[in-house]
């Protein structure tokens, strides 16, 4: 089996530049993830993010989520559970608006790092945007503007733990999805395992990389993209032994976006692919999204198409 795709970004500095963007594209066509070294953020501070998501979680999460899985009767399941996930989270709004100020229990260190961790994020999100656009045949800042609804895009980060669990075998971490916005930034936990990407039917390990990136596509770049690049069904696995951190950050387009296949890449397409993906507010696939999280992609792009042909 193919090797989960590592790309070092210090190689788009030198002499390898042409392979290092043929790497992240076929990353982006044939796993719709990769993970990324060498980012430019800092070893101390990512240090510094996982301590203390690790201490909040410890002194403010721990308990709360033992009496959840008291409350829900999840200790000694018999038989499997596919409406729940064994996680613990809390979400970060950045873009338009931030609301870390607002989140309770968070130490002033714990706000002050994790705003910093979003201006880092943000920047390294869009420099991620612009490489999607150069192997696309995009002009550089085209999926940025076409993220931007009136108020911009719409940033936020979903802070998890899965913590071990005594029936791994009866209920997952994360259920089986795709994500729906546009690109995804990991920081996931340096040790424990269990993110898996669903490829050609079988599920294959994330490996854990410590200070790396995991980046994955969200369904928003497989519409502007035609199909070219894919978003891709991942979960988590739950261990019996460790707790794993997950900080997931979300570049999304704007809630009143409009989504639609970049024209420059439709006219490269051969015939038959040409109007396939639909157009629509991002908005309005959200809500549609909401219901449908852990089921497959194509139905809802084609609700959005009977919607959009109405």
């Amino acid at each position: 089996m193919a090797t989960f795709p590592v790309i070092n970004l210090e190689k788009l500095n030198g002499p390898e530049r042409s392979r290092t963007m043929d790497k992240i594209n076929d990353a982006c066509e044939n796993w719709g993830f990769f993970q990324v070294l060498n980012h430019g953020i800092p070893h101390d501070f990512l240090d510094t993010v996982e301590r203390l998501t690790k201490e909040h979680y410890k002194k403010c999460m721990e308990q709360r989520f033992k009496e959840l899985v008291a409350s829900k009767a999840l200790e000694g399941l018999q038989a499997e559970v596919t409406d729940m996930d064994w996680e613990s989270t809390f979400f970060i709004r950045h873009l338009p608006q931030s609301n870390v100020t607002e989140i309770p229990d968070l130490t002033d260190e714990y706000r002050n790092v994790m705003k910093e961790f979003a201006v880092k994020l943000e920047n390294l999100a869009e420099e991620l945007l612009d490489l999607l656009c150069e192997n696309l045949g995009l002009e550089k800042g085209y999926l940025k503007k076409a993220f931007n609804g009136s108020k911009g895009p719409t940033f936020g980060t979903k802070v998890s733990n899965y913590p071990p669990c005594p029936t791994p075998d009866k209920i997952k971490g994360l259920r089986a999805h795709t994500d729906a916005g546009g690109i995804i930034l990991l920081f996931q936990d340096p040790i424990v395992g269990g993110l898996q990407i669903l490829k050609n039917g079988e599920w294959v390990d994330v490996p854990p990389m410590r200070h790396s990136f995991v980046i994955n596509l969200g369904d928003q770049l497989e519409v502007i993209s035609n199909g070219r690049y894919r978003s891709v069904e991942h979960r988590v696995m739950t261990q019996t032994q460790g707790s794993r951190m997950s900080i997931a950050s979300f570049y999304n387009p704007g809630s009143d976006a409009i989504i639609y296949p970049a024209p420059a890449v439709v006219e490269n397409e051969a015939e038959g692919k040409k109007e396939w993906y639909p157009k629509f507010v991002f908005e309005d696939y959200m809500k549609l999204y909401a219901g449908m999280k852990f089921q497959a992609k194509e139905p809802r792009f084609e609700a959005m198409k009977a919607t959009a042909t109405a």
